[in-house]
């Protein structure tokens, strides 16, 4: 007996060629537009060819009347992520904007991960055409799932939702219809109003279209690419600053709740425990911070403190990746709450990356109870979410995702601890691309980068960018032999 549906998986990865190639057209315009005549050839080159052996594939292989099981899904979603990646780093490297193929994949898996680590020393000097794709890539990456489900499943017999469900938590705790391809919809069309609103109003802050769009792109996609050095700092506008705060907490956001305002309005917002643990904890971080960077001196008025604090919080649990400052030089204090921020990562049914502020109210909430039963062994303790019993599967579930997020972590950090950085550098750099944020602290801080990690370290962060963005268990699984044993199908 086959593993693997191998008809649908070939189709799939068919439509993602295919999708890939056409991706690349706004590129591959603005490569004409700026004469960048280097870049050009290698964008056309790989869309003809992505887009012909896409439709060749899909084409040649009649879709599977058998259904997609669950395991089909882990292989077919890890192999679109990588494959996207391998064929969105060769225009960068072709035209010899990125000198090395691995240094390109890291790119662009950056990209398609949402992550936005970088390896690039010097923006200013690349072409427009290759800062326009990685942020297309961004977009694309957030739109993942959404995009996945909505324009390439329904066409290859494969049932979404399931695969949905091991990249994005769009189910609610309890009861909650789905109704998938519905919602699905009307999630990327608001991704998109989110974006072009975005996009307007940077605009309106005297912001050039294009760096606009880059910057619309990849902040919506919770990617954290910019067309410059410094970062957001580069835009000296307050409006522009506060207008990245206020998107990058909705980015972060659980998106169902933005979906149901118009026939709820804002009680969604106030029932939803997750959502009100995500402000408390964005609005606590961020005024902690103030205090104590603008006591310390690290800004000279409380405005600038506020409003670098809550942009620096705000892009981190969203996992955007934006900056304005250089929070290395924040007191210890200040940079330990933005390494717990870190480590919580935005809610579910988002755009962000991380563990997600349910698993993490739910582990706390967990060790409440552990905590309750040495004391009362034979009290009841039932954990909720909004007064809704979570089932103890969910808890259990939950539970080895986090023993696996931290062994991760660990395991992350002792392959990459052959370079021989610091500890926090080692730390923060396995942290930020696993959780999918692109920031980290010292060598890989704000005034630093990844391109000073060796090729085995980087291929090792990318893999983790990849498990990050499919929730780890999605990638991780099919390294199991259980996975590929005939007789476990």
């Amino acid at each position: 007996m086959s593993v693997v549906n191998k008809k649908n998986a070939y189709r799939v990865l068919g439509f993602v060629l295919t999708a890939i190639g056409i991706s690349m057209v706004p590129a591959l315009i603005t490569s004409i537009y700026f004469h960048e005549s280097r870049q050009t050839i290698p964008f056309l080159l790989t869309i003809v060819i992505s887009v012909l052996v896409g439709n060749i594939i899909v084409i040649s292989v009649p879709p599977s009347k058998s259904k997609v099981k669950v395991r089909d899904g882990f292989l077919i979603v890890s192999l679109a992520w990588i494959i996207a990646s391998l064929i969105g780093a060769v225009p960068a490297f072709a035209s010899g904007a990125v000198p090395s193929f691995i240094d390109s994949f890291f790119e662009t898996c950056s990209g398609f991960t949402t992550t936005g680590a970088s390896i690039i020393r010097d923006i200013k000097t690349m072409p427009k055409s290759i800062l326009l794709w990685r942020s297309c890539a961004v977009w694309i990456g957030g739109a993942g799932i959404i995009l996945f489900t909505a324009f390439v499943l329904p066409f290859s017999s494969v049932q979404g939702h399931k695969l949905a469900r091991h990249q994005l938590s769009l189910q609610q705790v309890g009861k909650f219809s789905l109704r998938f391809h519905g919602t699905v919809s009307k999630l990327f069309k608001l991704y998109v109003f989110l974006t072009l609103s975005l996009i307007v109003l940077l605009s309106m802050g005297k912001m050039s279209l294009f760096d606009a769009v880059i910057h619309g792109l990849s902040t919506i996609g919770t990617g954290g690419f910019s067309t410059y050095n410094d970062g957001i700092s580069h835009f000296k506008s307050p409006f522009i600053h506060w207008v990245f705060i206020a998107f990058m907490i909705i980015a972060g956001s659980n998106l169902n709740l933005w979906l149901g305002i118009n026939k709820y309005g804002i009680k969604n917002f106030k029932k939803n425990t997750e959502f009100k643990f995500y402000i408390g904890f964005i609005a606590s971080a961020g005024m902690l911070i103030s205090v104590n960077t603008y006591i310390y001196g690290t800004f000279p008025t409380p405005y600038e403190a506020v409003t670098a604090s809550f942009f620096q919080v705000s892009s981190f649990i969203s996992t955007a990746g934006q900056r304005m400052t250089d929070f290395n030089s924040w007191p210890t204090f200040s940079k330990m709450l933005l390494l717990s921020v870190m480590l919580i990562g935005g809610c579910t049914s988002s755009l962000a990356g991380g563990p997600k502020v349910l698993r993490i109210l739910t582990s706390l909430r967990l060790i409440q109870r552990g905590i309750s039963k040495k004391l009362h062994p034979n009290r009841i303790f039932v954990i909720s979410i909004d007064k809704k019993e979570l089932p103890q599967e969910v808890s259990t579930n939950i539970s080895n995702f986090m023993f696996l997020y931290f062994f991760t972590i660990f395991s992350g950090c002792l392959l990459i601890s052959i370079n021989d950085f610091d500890l926090i550098t080692t730390f923060s750099g396995v942290l930020s691309c696993l959780n999918n944020i692109g920031l980290g602290f010292n060598m890989v801080g704000p005034a630093g980068g990844f391109h000073i990690f060796s090729d085995f370290s980087k291929l090792v962060l990318s893999i983790l960018m990849i498990a990050g963005r499919l929730e780890l268990f999605t990638l991780l699984m099919i390294f199991s032999p259980y996975y590929w044993n005939p007789d476990k199908v």
